[in-house]
Parts: structure tokens; sequence; C-alpha cells
């Protein structure tokens, strides 16, 4: 979303009151926001500059800012597991998600991920979103309308085992439960060149994805796994904090290759493109 330097109806924003305690919404013309903290209308926080301090009808201060990614992601209510934002910005850019490409998701759950590729894709693009569970797709579409960003991602309900009506996406993002099941239903939701990306907790399931990206022909396959450490602000006594955010997964990455098997000249690449290391007697 693009920011003015002053907030402007239809804007994304987000109070931050006392103890960091952050309140986001869409901004309204006749609008109100509501807490135990007091209430400030809408039409007086329109025309603010980001960044200013504002008051509530109790005396109760705010900051008025633009949110982040981070702090949209944070809040989402959720009946499922999200997708943490270390893993999601490096998800975006190990899958080359830009604007205007259409992009394929199984595994709605709560909408962090689609609300993140909605965002990648801008007003030009489109996110196509398959989840098998009513509920869960429901709260998903709340909230990418709470964000404002629900008419760029058409949803589908539906399990995937009946594979996918698309065969041009640019990417896909794989997050179901047992993902290697599902991978040649992916290459041909991909067009030629496409990327692929999952995640998943568990060694088992890694290992039979990359046994299904082999046999579907996949290339460039990467596995890693993302660490964040925060550190304390105290310039005199710079230092980790107490906790990190270590392990939420596995993120498997890979690109649908035609190989060729006609042309012996290219027979040495095909193999060393894929990635996929061979047993060792």
């Amino acid at each position: 979303m693009k920011y003015l330097l002053n907030a402007q109806a239809g804007d994304l924003a987000q109070l931050v009151g006392l103890t960091h305690k952050h309140f986001i919404f869409i901004l309204q013309p006749g609008g109100e926001f509501q807490s135990h903290r007091g209430v400030l209308k809408h039409d007086e926080l329109i025309g603010k500059p980001w960044g200013s301090q504002v008051f509530s009808h109790t005396g109760a201060p705010f900051y008025l800012l633009q949110p982040s990614m981070s702090d949209v992601l944070n809040e989402l209510p959720r009946n499922t597991q999200i997708l943490y934002p270390k893993d999601i910005g490096y998800i975006l850019i190990q899958m080359g998600i830009s604007e205007g490409q259409t992009v394929l998701e199984a595994g709605t759950g709560s909408g962090s991920m689609t609300i993140a590729m909605a965002t990648a894709v801008g007003p030009q693009g489109r996110v196509i979103s398959y989840e098998k569970t009513p509920d869960t797709q429901n709260l998903a579409r709340k909230n990418l309308e709470r964000v404002g960003l629900a008419s760029r991602v058409t949803f589908k309900l539906r399990d995937i085992q009946e594979g996918f009506d698309e065969t041009e996406a640019d990417a896909f993002f794989l997050d179901v439960q047992n993902p290697f099941d599902y991978i040649e239903h992916v290459r041909a939701a991909l067009k030629p060149g496409g990327f692929f990306g999952s995640l998943m907790p568990t060694y088992n399931q890694v290992e039979k994805v990359l046994y299904a990206l082999k046999k579907n022909n996949f290339a460039f396959v990467e596995v890693c796994e993302l660490m964040l450490r925060y550190y304390k602000t105290n310039p005199a006594r710079l230092r980790p904090t107490d906790r990190m955010v270590a392990h939420t997964g596995f993120l498997v990455f890979g690109r649908r290759i035609e190989f060729t098997d006609d042309d012996p000249r290219g027979a040495a690449l095909s193999k060393e493109i894929v990635g996929i290391e061979e047993e060792r007697e």
C-alpha cells in the first residue's frame, strides 16, 4: 500500500498506545475507533501526519502510524498456526513474487501468507488460494477484508486431491499436511520455469517432498530453516535477548524445468541443476 505524508480515507492505520498496545483498522469517514482507552473519530485522524500523537476522548495517548506487514500479520485473528514474518519475507524473495503476477496457494489457513502475497502482487496481480475447510476459509476472507486486500484474492473451497484449475501460475506456495502427495498437481498448475515453495515441520515430510520433486522434474531444489535472534537495545550493554525465534519449519524451494532427454549435450547440466543429492553406497 502506498501512503501519502498524511493519513487518508481508506488507508490501513495503526494506533499504538501505552505498553505498546496497538490496534489496526481502515480509516473511514464517519467511523470511530473504540477501546477501553477511549474513542477516537476517524475524521479527526484523517489528514493527520503519520507519526503524530493523538488522544482519545478520555485523554489516552496514541501514536498514529502506518502498520508494517509484520504488525498486520502478528495481529491476525487465527484458528491455525500462522507463518512467521521471518519466513514469509524469505519466501516472497526466493519465489520471485512481484507485481502483476498470478500466484497460487494451497492451504489458506488464517491468511497470513495470502495477505503477504496479495500485497506483493499489487492491484494488477492475482492470488488464488485453495482451502478445504469452510470455517478456516471464512476467517481468512475476513482477515483479507480487514486489511483491504480481499479484492486481489480468489478463494476456492475444495479438496486439492482433485488438482487445480490453473495451468500457468508464476509461483505456487504449498502449505498442507501431506505436501508430497500434490507435487504432480503443483507442476501442472505452474508455467515452465515457475517457482515452488513449501513449509513443513518434520524431516520425514521434507524427505518425501524431495523425492516427489525429483520424480516430477523440479530443479534448483533447496532446503533451509531460518533463525531470528533479537538483541537488547542498550548501546552500553549490547547482548542477545533471552529468547529467540528458532525453528518454525523447513522451507523447501524448487522450479519447474523442462528436461530434454533427446540431446546428450544437455544431460550433465540437467543432472546438475536438480539440486537433490544422489544417495551414496
